[in-house]
């Protein structure tokens, strides 16, 4: 020890208690402090498909699953104020394409696009994602049009546009072949035609479906029946007729 220097025992009780009460006055300060506001950070541009797969050492469906996990915890990380309603979509719906194809058998990105970022209250932002689906999905019709019929669902529902929801009921139409796809989805178009007021399209369509034989169920066939004559009265009934 320094001669300069007393024992911490030597010290006057009183400037022990002044650095005690200067130690609990920085500290209720500190917690009366509101947290810093997190940065804003929005994604970075998406990484090409090429760089992915040499990324993933022969796993691509493993780096798939991982960059999708990375994605969709973007907006959740505590460092981002940013939510999944504010991101790029452009960028966003790049990320969601490379990953799909790294990984073409997985329905994540088209399930996350169709149930999770094309919901945003935006109106442009939930275009972005629905047109995300409806490209991706003339990759493999027959396994990925139920995010299509969704997207179609929205397109009506949500964002009340009638000719973009019979472009994406038409697609599911005219591109699934395999008799997994239920009839309700291939029908999409006729009711849509219906809403539209488009009902010499509706008759037509459902005239056509009817005559195909594709419809085996007694109890179907007889509703469609049932539709199709009350076109038939409702076109009658219209003025000029």
């Amino acid at each position: 020890m320094r001669r300069d220097e007393r024992p911490a025992a030597q010290v006057p009780r009183g400037v022990w208690l002044c650095l005690a009460a200067a130690l609990v006055a920085q500290i209720g300060w500190r917690s009366l402090q509101p947290p810093a506001a997190p940065a804003a950070a929005d994604l970075p541009a998406p990484p090409s498909v090429p760089a992915l797969r040499l990324a993933s050492l022969g796993e691509p469906q493993a780096l798939a699953r991982v960059t999708m996990l990375y994605l969709q915890a973007f907006d959740y990380r505590g460092s981002n104020a940013r939510t999944y309603a504010g991101l790029d979509y452009a960028r966003l719906t790049g990320w969601l394409q490379a990953i799909l194809e790294l990984d073409p058998r997985s329905e994540y990105p088209l399930f996350a696009a169709a149930r999770v970022y094309a919901e945003n209250p935006d109106p442009a932002r939930s275009r972005t994602a629905l047109e995300f689906v409806y490209r991706q999905f003339f990759g493999d019709p027959d396994r990925r049009w139920p995010w299509l019929a969704h997207a179609a669902l929205l397109a009506k529902h949500r964002l009340n546009d009638l000719p973009l929801a019979r472009r994406y009921a038409s697609a599911i139409d005219r591109n699934t072949r395999s008799a997994s796809v239920p009839l309700w989805a291939r029908q999409m178009e006729i009711f849509i035609l219906e809403d539209m007021n488009e009902l010499e399209a509706a008759l037509i369509l459902l005239g056509g479906l009817l005559e195909s034989g594709a419809i085996h169920d007694p109890a179907e066939a007889r509703f469609l029946q049932q539709r199709l004559e009350e076109l038939e009265r409702r076109l009658a009934a219209r003025p000029g007729r």
